[in-house]
């Protein structure tokens, strides 16, 4: 029905980058720029880490906690020229406690993508999706 005006070459960019994330394949980090920005903006590490070697520490070191992760994207809105937002839900079980989180369809979370010249230049991690949305104005 109708013509759908043609995916940005970001948005293929950061929906290629969750699809190998939700066949949980984390190892690749070539669609980073080598001095990416990543910030985990609230959970029990926020900070910033500069670069794809810290970057891929500070992820292995969210994945180790968990067993049986997995992230599933909900739903991508192209923000601007260089911002996509992903909104998505993450579950798995706590290795050390033994809780399964999100039993009931995940935690609604989120992450911005912000890619310039078919690199991300940052990433940005939220494990409360409505502040992801108040950070960027558009909560309610």
């Amino acid at each position: 029905m109708g013509d759908n005006p043609p995916m940005s070459a970001n948005l293929d960019l950061v929906r290629s980058i969750y699809a190998s994330w939700e066949r949980g394949d984390w190892s690749s980090a070539g669609w980073a720029h080598p001095q990416i920005e990543f910030d985990i903006a609230d959970g029990p590490e926020p900070g910033i880490r500069i670069g794809v070697a810290a970057m891929a520490e500070s992820w292995q070191g969210w994945l180790s906690a968990w067993e049986d992760y997995r992230i599933e994207a909900e739903e991508y809105r192209e923000l601007d020229q260089e911002c996509v937002l992903v909104l998505n839900r993450y579950g798995g079980r706590g290795r050390t406690s033994g809780l399964e989180i999100g039993e009931a369809g995940g935690t609604r979370a989120a992450t911005i993508f912000y890619v310039r010249d078919g690199k991300v230049i940052r990433l940005v991690g939220y494990n409360n999706r409505d502040r992801a949305l108040a950070d960027l104005g558009l909560a309610g």
